[in-house]
């Protein structure tokens, strides 16, 4: 497998990688987008730092790539989106530079508080002036901190150490966890209200851009001071800029900007009151060892054993979890399969239940293999592969090839939504999972209710539902459509409902023989002696069409399936 490490990272971590006789290492220095993508077809794993842009276009160029790794914690350069439809896993190391950033915001902190670089600047000039550079201290002042991350969570603790009272704001911060870092949790408009520093710890989003901006500069104390050492965008810099002009922000002290490096006309540059280091958060001899090594061991180890850890579009799992779940995993992703093929109708909604003992699971990486399954099986309520041209003619679809990464994306762009469910107590087995999949039909269809809309109702269409029984190695289906039955989950399965008589099944039987196809096990499923009964056959092969045209000539014979699991 191929490597591609386009940016410098530790000696170390490509010593890590370069241990593995299965792993071909290529680096590259300074590559162009044109460059990137000529080189990047082969390559089964991308490691970047924040040089490299990683954009849709070299994604789309990369037939092979199955995981990037970004040395460092934010992800800017990398089109997740692009990469997560494409089914590929983006990695980052978010603990490997923690301390590096947290003590350099510290630094600026204390650099802008005592116009360390001012006074530098002065000295080096040949200059002797005291007066001009006359600072404010830190102890007994209120810090506020926006975002309680890991880098936010350092900042705190540095400078409750510093004599500081810290407010925080973050919506995922308890209150037992702001009282154990002796930190005040508080709502944004209160931290502006009451903080003389500012400090932001936040990845740069669609509801981050700009949070910080001319609205909020009039909602601070007079003579605050603002430092961000997280991502550039968060702060609107003109609006900062004229907030330092007319001294209702005392200073800045910035490590990363919305453009870098800034342009030349850029309006903070000149102002004396702003401390500027060019992204250097995560520039300690330290740090740059921490996140090579990190980023190389996550992405050797997704290549080697499927363990995820630190992935920024999909669930992390531990190699331990992935063996545990690996029996589940695959069941799921079966159980999608089935009821991808028993489908007919359009689907709008897919649920994946977890009973008993299974809904203590880590189930969310189980959810994705039924919906991978469910996808590669269905498309716009047909049962065949996503892609498949429809009646001799090219899919109107152009979709990207389907794992557990790029399934939930595939599925929002079918209209499909995925649900989870947990049933802690299950009547029939100690441990059952559910797949169901509801479509729409109008009002006044007979149908199997599950939830009403105007004009129209959810319905079940089809489900099944399966167990191990024993041991993870002996997986069984035990429901089809709420009916019972016991059918291992493997090869071919033929289906169909029919009257309950004698005989019936003697004739299908003669029926594929006749066309030799062997029946490899049966299981046989009814509501009321007489009535309809569900047949569920393992076979060693998929019947031949001549066999298909004769059982559906059957008369007490419908619903005919031929599922490929």
């Amino acid at each position: 497998m191929k490597v591609l490490v386009t940016d410098p990272i530790s000696p170390k971590g490509v010593e890590v990688l370069r241990q593995s006789s299965a792993l071909q290492i290529s680096e590259l220095g300074g590559v162009t987008e044109e460059r990137l993508i000529a080189k990047i077809a082969d390559a089964d794993a991308l490691i970047v730092r924040s040089q490299t842009r990683v954009t849709q276009a070299v994604i789309a160029a990369a037939r092979k790539l199955r995981v990037i790794g970004r040395a460092g914690v934010g992800v800017d350069n990398v089109d997740v989106d692009a990469a997560t439809q494409r089914g590929i896993v983006v990695l980052n190391t978010p603990s490997g530079n923690t301390i590096s950033a947290a003590e350099h915001t510290v630094s600026l902190m204390m650099a802008m508080a005592r116009n360390i670089p001012q006074a530098h600047a002065s000295m080096r000039a040949g200059q002797w002036d005291r007066k001009s550079f006359l600072g404010v201290e830190l102890y007994e002042k209120t810090l506020g901190v926006i975002g309680m991350g890991k880098i936010g969570t350092e900042v705190a603790r540095r400078a409750v150490g510093l004599g500081m009272r810290v407010v925080a704001y973050d919506p995922f911060l308890t209150p037992a966890r702001a009282a154990s870092l002796q930190v005040d949790c508080v709502e944004l408009a209160q931290l502006l209200r009451e903080s003389d520093f500012i400090t932001v710890h936040i990845p740069l989003t669609d509801e981050t851009r700009g949070m910080i901006g001319k609205k909020q500069f009039t909602q601070m104390k007079r003579g605050v001071r603002l430092i961000n050492c997280a991502r550039g965008g968060t702060i609107v810099e003109r609006d900062l800029a004229d907030a330092i002009k007319s001294g209702q922000v005392a200073g800045a002290a910035l490590d990363v900007f919305e453009e870098e490096p800034p342009p030349n006309n850029f309006p903070l540059r000149k102002l004396d009151a702003v401390v500027m280091t060019p992204h250097l958060g995560a520039a300690t001899a330290e740090a740059q060892e921490r996140v090579g090594i990190e980023i190389a061991q996550a992405v050797f180890d997704f290549l080697a054993t499927g363990t995820i850890r630190n992935a920024v579009n999909a669930a992390n799992l531990d190699v331990k979890t992935v063996e545990a779940l690996r029996p589940y995993l695959l069941l799921g992703e079966k159980l999608g399969r089935l009821v991808a093929q028993l489908s007919s109708e359009k689907i709008t909604r897919l649920r994946v239940s977890y009973h008993g003992k299974a809904s203590e699971l880590q189930f969310n990486p189980i959810s994705r293999a039924a919906l991978k399954g469910f996808l590669e099986k269905y498309e716009m309520g047909r049962a065949r592969p996503l892609g498949a041209p429809k009646d001799g003619q090219p899919s109107g679809l152009s979709l990207p090839p389907i794992n557990e990464i790029s399934a939930p994306v595939i599925a929002e762009q079918l209209g499909i939504h995925l649900e989870e469910s947990k049933v802690t107590q299950s009547a029939d087995y100690t441990e059952m999972i559910s797949v169901e999949a509801f479509g729409i039909r109008s009002v006044g269809v007979p149908a199997c209710d599950d939830k009403k809309s105007t004009g129209a109702e959810a319905y079940a269409t089809n489900s099944a539902a399966a167990t191990f029984f024993g041991s993870p190695n002996n997986p069984r289906i035990v429901r089809i459509n709420e009916m019972h039955v016991e059918a291992a989950p493997s090869g071919v399965l033929l289906t169909f409902i029919n009257k309950d008589r004698p005989g019936i099944v003697g004739e299908i039987g003669t029926l594929l023989g006749k066309h030799k196809v062997n029946i490899a096990s049966m299981s046989l499923s009814r509501n009321t002696i007489g009535g309809e009964a569900l047949t569920v056959l393992n076979l060693d092969s998929v019947p031949p069409p001549e066999a298909m045209e004769e059982i559906g000539q059957e008369r007490d014979i419908h619903d005919v399936k031929v599922v490929e699991l």
